[in-house]
């Protein structure tokens, strides 16, 4: 079975504090539910269309571990103190 992957790319940060908030609730449920936190932060370079913002990289056993880790009630905690502070693009793509 192929390792499902957590891709997300923070576009905008309205209120670091909530981010913070979140960060704090979001990374133990994540592991919680099986996910490997395999990078995060600011590129180290950009090339081509790439932005300079935050990412993260969260490696699951399959896509669909990765979607139950979403949906997951320690998850929804994490985004109800998120509270629309970010703007950010969610991916959960299949590994090859």
């Amino acid at each position: 079975m192929a390792k499902g992957y957590w891709i997300s790319a923070y576009r905008k940060i309205h209120n670091a504090d909530k981010l913070a908030a979140y960060a704090q609730l979001a990374g133990p449920a994540l592991a919680a539910a099986g996910g490997r936190f395999l990078a995060r932060g600011l590129p180290a370079k950009v090339t081509e269309n790439g932005l300079m913002e935050r990412t993260v990289i969260i490696e699951f056993d399959s896509v669909e571990q990765a979607v139950a880790a979403y949906n997951s009630a320690g998850y929804k905690k994490a985004l109800d103190a998120l509270d629309g502070a970010v703007d950010r693009d969610i991916r959960i793509i299949e590994g090859v």
